[in-house]
């Protein structure tokens, strides 16, 4: 289903990117830097995905404190608890789970759960990049992600891209909007008034220079 739904909103907003600059106009984003913070909207919670690293921290009890990779089921299994579901929740949902799970071995136990170094997450908490990227690929959003940050990441734009022609679609369904972002002007001529947040489930997509 959600395989369906992207080739779908791809298609059309390939139509969409090979028009005019006067189609996008009215939804091109435009932020202030120095305010693209406090005009952002809220971002949700960060949700563990499966292959995810995860540090569990049991307070004064480190026999029980571990290091575990979410499995590709999207469950974990730790000291005394065993295939925990992790997928789709939050660490601190994941922590009290442990604690309510822990509750009968440990007196009122307090555990701490951190996404460590490597993290996955699920497809609506990661941003993609798809066309004429050095290296397309989708991300982990992390709070406060900007266009920028997306576009270091996988290593600014190839030769052919024509990055003013950049498409960013944020949505589903009905709800679905799509957005002109100048990637040419941001990345090759350094105009950080360019710069944007991006949201979970956002994806960029760069078509190729027409000659």
């Amino acid at each position: 289903m959600f395989v369906r739904s992207l080739v779908a909103a791809l298609a059309a907003i390939s139509l969409v990117a090979c028009g005019s600059d006067d189609v996008m106009s009215s939804n091109e984003l435009k932020v202030d830097p120095a305010t693209a913070e406090a005009t952002a909207p809220k971002s949700p919670d960060y949700l563990i995905g499966p292959l995810d690293d995860l540090e569990i921290f049991v307070w004064r009890a480190p026999e029980l404190s571990t290091k575990v990779t979410v499995r590709p089921d999207g469950r974990i299994s730790t000291p005394l608890v065993q295939d925990m579901v992790a997928a789709g929740k939050t660490p601190s949902k994941l922590g009290k789970d442990l604690e309510n799970a822990l509750s009968e071995y440990v007196k009122t136990p307090q555990v701490t759960v951190a996404v460590g170094g490597k993290f996955s997450s699920t497809f609506d908490q990661q941003v993609r990049v798809i066309g004429e990227a050095q290296k397309p690929i989708a991300l982990a959003y992390q709070s406060g992600m900007t266009v920028l940050d997306v576009m270091v990441a996988v290593g600014g734009l190839t030769e052919f891209a024509a990055g003013n022609r950049a498409v960013l679609i944020r949505g589903q369904g009905p709800e679905r909007q799509s957005y002109r972002v100048k990637l040419d002007d941001l990345m090759r001529k350094g105009k950080i008034s360019a710069n944007v947040p991006v949201m979970p489930g956002d994806v960029i997509l760069i078509p190729e220079s027409r000659f």
